[in-house]
């Protein structure tokens, strides 16, 4: 399998648009930036405290899979907000539903961390 040029290039569009996106829900969404934070700090509490390379991947795993589930949430609501801003049941529920996805994520985190730091 050959790469092309437009391979890479596609590639490097896709990257740039990612980075932006993520850099512009960085700084619109206060939640973004305390979870890149919680990262930031849990990170290397994961690393010191998890006995093995498995337990270490899934302790910064589950943090990550918040991040991820916030910046689907936000990309949702950023959605929903774009379509109109008057109520619609139909607009509660995809945001209360993309809210929930949040917390189950935490929740996750939370098992996850406790299950490994208890064992």
């Amino acid at each position: 399998m050959r790469i092309s040029e437009l391979d890479i290039f596609r590639l490097l569009q896709a990257t740039r648009h990612a980075l932006a996106g993520f850099r512009d829900a960085f700084r619109s969404q206060v939640s973004i930036r305390q979870e890149v934070l919680i990262i930031l700090v849990m990170s290397p509490v994961a690393l010191w405290l998890g006995e093995n390379g498995v337990e270490r991947a899934l302790l910064i795993g589950a943090l990550f899979l918040i991040l991820i589930t916030e910046l689907l949430n936000a990309a949702i609501e950023a959605t929903v907000d774009r379509i109109g801003t008057e109520y619609h049941e139909l607009s509660r529920k995809a945001k209360d539903m993309a809210a929930a996805a949040v917390l189950v994520s935490l929740a996750t985190a939370g098992i996850v961390w406790l299950l490994i730091l208890l064992d």
